[in-house]
């Protein structure tokens, strides 16, 4: 038998992270030069739902039964085979694979649930659609996370830029103007589920201060959508609208930084690459580590990256956004 493969991309959050949990609006985007893949391969000489789990990057080599009943990877088979009703998974080798940093706010866990429900169905002859397959994800994310905005498992799922307020129907994002990001990595590993329950803390103490950021953030969200899907095409790229954009990325890390979730590494990037002629720069995801995001143009994207470099950030990466093609490692 042939084997199935599916692939899943990372995601970043262009803004709203944390308001969002709060029911404000986000943005965020796929970032397929990272992904999942997920391999299936039938074992003709094993039993019937015999299935035998590999994540060489994790070190987890494991019969899916042996593995705790939370434990993600064995929720996301049992929920596929449960929404598909098979009475037994065929005998199977699953081997995952995946480039996307963990604990990075690049939505890893999500990725490889996506990846691995896609590659599930296939081989069981039922693919599932891209809605089916957030839906699902997303309670595997619960195990991740806690409390999860559901953002990752649908644009991961969609793979396409998406407007989301939690509990309503993901909008698509058409971005009119594909533009450049550099993504760093702070070399910090960071619990989301932690940093999101410290905020819910902070929210219960202090909760007029904290609805004024959220809402603040929403407004920074719905202007940016605002000026996605009205610039013009144009060639090449137009200052003004990168200015703008990029204001609202510091506008929006400014209230993270109020909302107690950036930290001194974090920090040191932001203002790294804005020295370096980065239109604008925040954190990306939970906080308190991860990822950063900075907005660039082909004048600085090299200055930006050597400087991130300089100020101690791990792999640095460049993105385009709005298009799939020109993504580069760094």
């Amino acid at each position: 038998m042939p084997a199935f493969t599916a692939v899943a991309p990372a995601k970043i959050i262009l803004f709203g992270e944390h308001a969002v949990v709060y029911g404000m609006p986000a943005i965020a985007v796929p970032v397929p030069v990272l992904q999942a893949r997920v391999i299936i391969r039938a074992d003709v000489h094993g039993e019937h739902g015999s299935v035998h789990l590999t994540a060489p990057a994790i070190a987890l080599d494991s019969e899916l039964l042996e593995l705790n009943p939370n434990h993600p990877l064995r929720k996301a088979v049992e929920l596929t085979a449960q929404y598909l009703h098979a009475a037994y998974i065929p005998a199977c080798q699953i081997t995952i694979h995946s480039t996307i940093p963990v604990a990075a706010g690049m939505g890893s866990g999500a990725a490889v649930s996506v990846a691995l429900m896609r590659a599930l169905a296939a081989y069981l002859g039922h693919p599932l659609s891209p809605e089916i397959l957030s839906e699902l994800a997303y309670e595997v994310e619960k195990i991740h996370h806690g409390n999860p905005s559901g953002i990752d498992n649908t644009v991961i799922a969609l793979e396409q830029a998406v407007y989301f307020v939690r509990g309503q129907p993901a909008q698509p994002i058409q971005i009119c103007q594909p533009f450049q990001l550099v993504i760093a990595d702070s070399g910090i590993s960071s619990s989301t589920a932690q940093v999101v329950a410290e905020v819910r803390a902070a929210w219960q103490t202090n909760p007029n201060q904290y609805e004024t950021f959220f809402k603040q953030i929403a407004q920074i969200s719905t202007n940016a959508r605002r000026l996605l899907e009205s610039v013009s095409k144009t060639e090449p790229i137009q200052p003004a609208f990168l200015q703008e954009l990029g204001l609202l990325m510091s506008e929006n890390q400014a209230l993270l930084v109020d909302l107690g979730v950036s930290c001194l590494e974090i920090d040191r990037l932001v203002q790294a690459a804005l020295n370096s002629g980065a239109y604008g720069a925040k954190l990306s995801g939970g906080g308190k580590g991860g990822n950063m995001i900075a907005l660039v143009d082909d004048e600085s994207r090299e200055a930006v990256c050597l400087t991130l470099k300089e100020a101690g950030a791990g792999r640095v990466i460049v993105t385009t956004i709005g298009r799939r093609k020109d993504n580069l490692h760094r």
